[in-house]
Protein backbone atom coordinates (compact mmCIF):
# COMPACT_ATOMS: atom_id res chain seq x y z
CA UNK A 1 0.00 0.00 0.00
CA UNK A 2 1.29 3.43 -0.71
CA UNK A 3 2.30 5.50 2.18
CA UNK A 4 1.86 8.66 -0.23
CA UNK A 5 5.32 9.50 0.10
CA UNK A 6 5.81 9.95 3.95
CA UNK A 7 8.56 8.34 5.53
CA UNK A 8 8.32 6.74 9.01
CA UNK A 9 10.63 7.92 11.43
CA UNK A 10 11.63 5.94 14.35
CA UNK A 11 12.83 8.06 17.60
CA UNK A 12 15.27 6.86 19.71
CA UNK A 13 14.49 6.17 23.37
CA UNK A 14 16.92 8.61 25.66
CA UNK A 15 16.87 9.26 29.60
CA UNK A 16 13.54 9.40 31.17
CA UNK A 17 12.46 11.28 33.86
CA UNK A 18 12.08 9.45 37.42
CA UNK A 19 9.95 8.81 40.46
CA UNK A 20 12.10 10.59 42.74
CA UNK A 21 12.17 7.99 45.33
CA UNK A 22 7.73 8.17 45.62
CA UNK A 23 7.39 4.93 45.90
CA UNK A 24 9.94 4.61 48.90
CA UNK A 25 7.69 5.00 51.66
CA UNK A 26 5.56 2.19 50.71
CA UNK A 27 8.94 -0.40 51.19
CA UNK A 28 9.59 1.42 54.55
CA UNK A 29 6.49 -0.46 56.20
CA UNK A 30 4.08 1.71 58.78
CA UNK A 31 6.72 1.21 61.78
CA UNK A 32 5.38 -0.20 65.19
CA UNK A 33 1.92 -1.27 65.73
CA UNK A 34 0.06 1.88 67.66
CA UNK A 35 -1.57 0.68 70.57
CA UNK A 36 -5.04 0.36 70.46
CA UNK A 37 -5.84 3.56 72.73
CA UNK A 38 -4.53 5.42 70.10
CA UNK A 39 -6.13 3.80 67.43
CA UNK A 40 -8.89 5.87 65.89
CA UNK A 41 -10.82 3.29 64.83
CA UNK A 42 -10.68 0.91 67.81
CA UNK A 43 -12.93 0.82 71.15
CA UNK A 44 -10.09 1.74 73.69
CA UNK A 45 -9.61 5.00 71.67
CA UNK A 46 -13.22 5.89 71.92
CA UNK A 47 -13.10 4.40 75.68
CA UNK A 48 -9.76 6.82 76.43
CA UNK A 49 -11.48 9.86 74.89
CA UNK A 50 -14.62 9.55 76.87
CA UNK A 51 -12.26 9.31 80.46
CA UNK A 52 -9.92 12.23 79.40
CA UNK A 53 -13.42 14.27 78.43
CA UNK A 54 -14.84 13.23 81.66
CA UNK A 55 -11.55 13.97 83.81
CA UNK A 56 -11.58 17.64 82.51
CA UNK A 57 -15.38 18.33 83.06
CA UNK A 58 -14.83 16.84 86.44
CA UNK A 59 -11.71 19.17 87.29
CA UNK A 60 -13.43 22.15 85.66
CA UNK A 61 -16.82 21.98 87.18
CA UNK A 62 -15.32 20.95 91.10
CA UNK A 63 -12.92 24.26 90.79
CA UNK A 64 -16.42 26.40 89.75
CA UNK A 65 -18.20 24.50 92.67
CA UNK A 66 -15.79 25.11 95.56
CA UNK A 67 -14.65 28.87 93.79
CA UNK A 68 -18.53 29.59 93.82
CA UNK A 69 -18.70 27.74 97.61
CA UNK A 70 -15.82 29.39 99.21
CA UNK A 71 -16.77 32.80 97.89
CA UNK A 72 -20.62 32.90 97.82
CA UNK A 73 -20.60 34.90 94.42
CA UNK A 74 -23.16 34.93 91.90
CA UNK A 75 -23.24 32.38 88.54
CA UNK A 76 -23.71 33.07 85.50
CA UNK A 77 -26.02 36.69 84.55
CA UNK A 78 -25.85 37.29 88.15
CA UNK A 79 -27.05 34.25 89.50
CA UNK A 80 -26.91 33.16 92.32
CA UNK A 81 -24.92 29.66 93.24
CA UNK A 82 -26.51 27.07 95.40
CA UNK A 83 -23.97 25.12 97.36
CA UNK A 84 -23.50 21.38 98.62
CA UNK A 85 -22.82 19.89 101.67
CA UNK A 86 -21.52 16.47 100.71
CA UNK A 87 -20.45 13.34 102.99
CA UNK A 88 -22.42 12.10 105.80
CA UNK A 89 -20.13 13.67 108.98
CA UNK A 90 -20.22 16.68 107.05
CA UNK A 91 -23.99 16.98 106.47
CA UNK A 92 -24.68 15.32 110.16
CA UNK A 93 -22.40 18.97 111.64
CA UNK A 94 -24.12 20.92 109.39
CA UNK A 95 -27.38 19.93 110.37
CA UNK A 96 -26.33 20.16 113.93
CA UNK A 97 -25.22 23.59 113.71
CA UNK A 98 -28.49 24.94 112.03
CA UNK A 99 -27.19 25.93 108.31
CA UNK A 100 -30.37 26.51 106.57
CA UNK A 101 -30.81 23.92 104.06
CA UNK A 102 -33.26 23.48 101.11
CA UNK A 103 -33.17 20.20 100.51
CA UNK A 104 -31.65 16.59 102.46
CA UNK A 105 -30.88 13.98 99.18
CA UNK A 106 -30.91 10.68 100.26
CA UNK A 107 -29.33 7.77 98.18
CA UNK A 108 -31.76 4.60 97.26
CA UNK A 109 -31.63 2.40 99.40
CA UNK A 110 -28.58 4.22 101.48
CA UNK A 111 -26.98 1.38 103.96
CA UNK A 112 -28.12 2.85 107.61
CA UNK A 113 -25.58 4.22 110.11
CA UNK A 114 -25.86 6.67 113.12
CA UNK A 115 -25.13 9.23 111.18
CA UNK A 116 -27.51 8.77 108.31
CA UNK A 117 -30.56 8.38 111.59
CA UNK A 118 -29.48 11.44 113.07
CA UNK A 119 -29.02 13.43 109.63
CA UNK A 120 -32.91 12.09 108.93
CA UNK A 121 -34.04 12.94 112.27
CA UNK A 122 -32.60 16.46 112.58
CA UNK A 123 -33.82 17.08 109.04
CA UNK A 124 -37.44 15.99 109.62
CA UNK A 125 -37.34 18.43 113.15
CA UNK A 126 -36.39 21.46 110.96
CA UNK A 127 -38.82 20.69 108.22
CA UNK A 128 -36.20 19.97 105.65
CA UNK A 129 -37.54 18.04 102.46
CA UNK A 130 -36.19 14.48 102.22
CA UNK A 131 -35.11 13.49 98.70
CA UNK A 132 -34.54 10.44 97.94
CA UNK A 133 -32.36 10.06 94.79
CA UNK A 134 -30.18 7.80 93.03
CA UNK A 135 -26.88 7.60 92.92
CA UNK A 136 -26.29 8.75 88.88
CA UNK A 137 -27.86 12.02 90.07
CA UNK A 138 -26.08 12.70 93.31
CA UNK A 139 -22.72 12.48 91.03
CA UNK A 140 -24.27 14.88 88.34
CA UNK A 141 -25.11 16.87 91.69
CA UNK A 142 -21.80 16.98 93.32
CA UNK A 143 -19.89 16.78 90.21
CA UNK A 144 -18.11 13.51 91.35
CA UNK A 145 -17.27 14.08 95.19
CA UNK A 146 -17.54 12.03 97.50
CA UNK A 147 -21.09 12.00 99.42
CA UNK A 148 -21.43 8.56 100.75
CA UNK A 149 -25.21 8.81 99.76
CA UNK A 150 -26.14 12.44 101.57
CA UNK A 151 -26.39 15.02 99.74
CA UNK A 152 -27.26 18.79 101.50
CA UNK A 153 -28.72 21.32 99.40
CA UNK A 154 -27.50 24.97 100.76
CA UNK A 155 -29.81 27.95 99.52
CA UNK A 156 -27.91 31.16 98.08
CA UNK A 157 -27.53 33.47 101.37
CA UNK A 158 -29.80 36.60 100.69
CA UNK A 159 -27.41 39.40 100.96
CA UNK A 160 -28.37 43.01 101.72
CA UNK A 161 -27.25 46.18 100.27
CA UNK A 162 -24.43 48.03 102.46
CA UNK A 163 -26.09 51.13 102.03
CA UNK A 164 -29.40 50.44 102.43
CA UNK A 165 -28.00 48.81 106.08
CA UNK A 166 -26.01 51.35 107.11
CA UNK A 167 -29.13 53.92 106.10
CA UNK A 168 -31.31 52.15 108.02
CA UNK A 169 -29.28 51.59 111.19
CA UNK A 170 -27.90 55.10 111.29
CA UNK A 171 -31.98 55.85 111.06
CA UNK A 172 -32.89 53.53 113.68
CA UNK A 173 -30.16 55.06 115.89
CA UNK A 174 -30.72 58.93 115.78
CA UNK A 175 -34.84 57.57 116.55
CA UNK A 176 -33.21 55.85 119.45
CA UNK A 177 -34.66 52.30 118.27
CA UNK A 178 -30.92 50.83 118.57
CA UNK A 179 -29.11 52.09 121.93
CA UNK A 180 -25.50 51.74 120.75
CA UNK A 181 -24.08 53.98 117.63
CA UNK A 182 -23.94 51.59 114.59
CA UNK A 183 -21.02 49.37 114.37
CA UNK A 184 -19.79 47.47 110.79
CA UNK A 185 -16.89 45.81 109.82
CA UNK A 186 -15.59 45.51 106.41
CA UNK A 187 -13.50 43.00 104.93
CA UNK A 188 -10.96 43.73 102.60
CA UNK A 189 -9.20 40.57 100.60
CA UNK A 190 -10.59 37.67 103.11
CA UNK A 191 -11.00 35.13 101.30
CA UNK A 192 -11.64 32.45 104.07
CA UNK A 193 -14.88 31.32 104.80
CA UNK A 194 -14.21 30.33 108.24
CA UNK A 195 -12.55 33.99 109.18
CA UNK A 196 -15.72 35.49 108.11
CA UNK A 197 -17.95 33.61 110.24
CA UNK A 198 -15.65 34.20 113.18
CA UNK A 199 -15.62 37.74 112.53
CA UNK A 200 -19.98 36.96 112.61
CA UNK A 201 -19.84 35.64 115.84
CA UNK A 202 -17.66 38.58 117.43
CA UNK A 203 -19.61 41.31 115.87
CA UNK A 204 -23.02 39.27 117.55
CA UNK A 205 -20.79 39.03 120.70
CA UNK A 206 -20.30 43.11 120.56
CA UNK A 207 -23.56 44.50 119.64
CA UNK A 208 -22.40 45.12 116.25
CA UNK A 209 -24.89 45.84 113.24
CA UNK A 210 -23.56 44.34 110.68
CA UNK A 211 -20.56 42.73 108.30
CA UNK A 212 -19.57 44.22 104.88
CA UNK A 213 -18.01 42.25 102.19
CA UNK A 214 -17.27 43.12 98.47
CA UNK A 215 -19.08 41.56 95.45
CA UNK A 216 -15.25 40.39 93.84
CA UNK A 217 -12.24 38.90 95.02
CA UNK A 218 -13.84 38.29 98.71
CA UNK A 219 -15.17 35.42 100.85
CA UNK A 220 -19.07 35.21 101.14
CA UNK A 221 -21.35 32.90 103.46
CA UNK A 222 -20.75 29.56 102.81
CA UNK A 223 -21.91 26.40 104.99
CA UNK A 224 -18.34 27.07 106.74
CA UNK A 225 -18.89 30.10 107.23
CA UNK A 226 -22.60 29.28 109.10
CA UNK A 227 -21.07 27.29 110.78
CA UNK A 228 -18.12 28.41 112.20
CA UNK A 229 -20.63 31.45 113.56
CA UNK A 230 -22.05 29.22 116.18
CA UNK A 231 -25.54 30.26 114.79
CA UNK A 232 -24.58 33.66 115.01
CA UNK A 233 -25.12 34.50 110.72
CA UNK A 234 -28.89 34.10 111.38
CA UNK A 235 -28.58 37.51 113.61
CA UNK A 236 -26.07 39.98 112.09
CA UNK A 237 -26.56 40.54 108.36
CA UNK A 238 -23.98 40.46 105.61
CA UNK A 239 -24.49 43.16 103.12
CA UNK A 240 -22.65 42.72 100.04
CA UNK A 241 -20.72 46.05 98.43
CA UNK A 242 -20.52 46.15 94.62
CA UNK A 243 -17.46 48.32 94.77
CA UNK A 244 -15.92 48.39 98.31
CA UNK A 245 -13.87 51.92 98.23
CA UNK A 246 -17.47 53.74 96.62
CA UNK A 247 -19.27 51.90 99.69
CA UNK A 248 -16.46 53.43 102.93
CA UNK A 249 -17.03 56.82 100.67
CA UNK A 250 -20.54 56.48 100.85
CA UNK A 251 -20.28 55.64 105.03
CA UNK A 252 -18.08 58.89 105.63
CA UNK A 253 -20.49 60.98 103.65
CA UNK A 254 -23.03 59.39 105.95
CA UNK A 255 -21.46 60.42 109.01
CA UNK A 256 -19.63 56.90 109.94
CA UNK A 257 -15.96 56.81 110.83
CA UNK A 258 -13.90 53.90 108.55
CA UNK A 259 -11.30 52.82 111.04
CA UNK A 260 -8.54 51.11 108.98
CA UNK A 261 -6.87 47.81 111.24
CA UNK A 262 -2.74 47.81 110.13
CA UNK A 263 -0.10 47.10 112.49
CA UNK A 264 1.35 50.42 111.47
CA UNK A 265 -1.63 52.46 112.56
CA UNK A 266 -1.83 56.35 113.26
CA UNK A 267 -3.11 55.78 116.50
CA UNK A 268 -3.08 52.68 118.97
CA UNK A 269 -6.53 51.02 120.03
CA UNK A 270 -6.13 51.97 123.53
CA UNK A 271 -6.17 55.49 122.63
CA UNK A 272 -8.72 55.17 120.31
CA UNK A 273 -11.56 57.86 120.76
CA UNK A 274 -13.84 57.19 118.15
CA UNK A 275 -15.42 54.22 119.69
CA UNK A 276 -18.47 55.92 120.72
CA UNK A 277 -19.48 57.63 117.37
CA UNK A 278 -20.87 55.83 114.42
CA UNK A 279 -18.20 53.53 112.98
CA UNK A 280 -17.12 50.76 109.91
CA UNK A 281 -13.69 48.77 110.97
CA UNK A 282 -11.94 47.50 108.04
CA UNK A 283 -9.47 44.60 108.07
CA UNK A 284 -7.53 43.00 105.24
CA UNK A 285 -5.93 40.15 104.94
CA UNK A 286 -3.47 38.51 107.20
CA UNK A 287 -0.91 38.49 104.35
CA UNK A 288 -1.82 41.64 102.61
CA UNK A 289 -3.24 43.29 105.11
CA UNK A 290 -4.95 46.67 103.64
CA UNK A 291 -5.19 47.52 100.09
CA UNK A 292 -3.97 51.07 98.93
CA UNK A 293 -6.87 52.17 98.19
CA UNK A 294 -8.91 50.95 101.24
CA UNK A 295 -6.22 52.81 103.53
CA UNK A 296 -6.53 56.11 101.56
CA UNK A 297 -10.10 56.05 102.58
CA UNK A 298 -9.88 55.44 106.00
CA UNK A 299 -10.21 58.38 108.39
CA UNK A 300 -7.70 56.58 110.88
CA UNK A 301 -5.49 53.73 111.00
CA UNK A 302 -5.57 51.47 114.22
CA UNK A 303 -2.80 49.28 115.40
CA UNK A 304 -3.12 46.58 118.22
CA UNK A 305 -0.16 46.61 120.45
CA UNK A 306 1.15 43.50 120.27
CA UNK A 307 4.49 41.51 121.07
CA UNK A 308 7.44 42.30 118.75
CA UNK A 309 7.95 38.50 118.58
CA UNK A 310 4.62 38.17 116.78
CA UNK A 311 4.28 39.52 112.95
CA UNK A 312 0.48 40.25 112.93
CA UNK A 313 -2.74 38.55 113.85
CA UNK A 314 -5.82 36.44 112.47
CA UNK A 315 -7.94 38.90 110.83
CA UNK A 316 -11.08 37.81 113.04
CA UNK A 317 -8.72 37.92 115.74
CA UNK A 318 -7.75 41.46 115.49
CA UNK A 319 -11.29 42.28 114.76
CA UNK A 320 -12.36 40.79 117.92
CA UNK A 321 -10.04 42.44 119.80
CA UNK A 322 -10.76 45.81 118.16
CA UNK A 323 -14.88 44.88 118.71
CA UNK A 324 -14.05 44.54 122.27
CA UNK A 325 -12.36 47.58 123.26
CA UNK A 326 -14.95 49.73 121.31
CA UNK A 327 -17.35 47.63 123.37
CA UNK A 328 -15.71 48.48 126.43
CA UNK A 329 -15.23 52.34 125.50
CA UNK A 330 -19.24 52.32 124.76
CA UNK A 331 -19.83 51.32 128.19
CA UNK A 332 -17.98 53.19 130.20
CA UNK A 333 -19.32 56.23 128.49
Amino acid sequence: MANNGRRSVKLKKGPTVGTGGHGRKALEGKGPTPKAEDRPYHKAFKNKQLSERSEAKRASGSRTTSAAARSGRSGPKGRATEEVVTGRNSVVEALRAGIPAKALHVAVRIEMDDRVKESLKLAAERGIPLMETGKPELDRMTDDAIHQGLVLQIPPYEYQDAYELAEETLEAWKKGHVANAPLFVALDGITDPRNLGAIIRSVSAFSGHGVVVPERRSVGVTASAWKTSAGAAARVPVARAANLNNTLKAFKNMGIYVLGLDGDGDVSLPELTLATEPVCIVVGSEGKGLSRLVRENCDQIVSIPIDSAMESLNASMAVGISLYEISRQRAAK
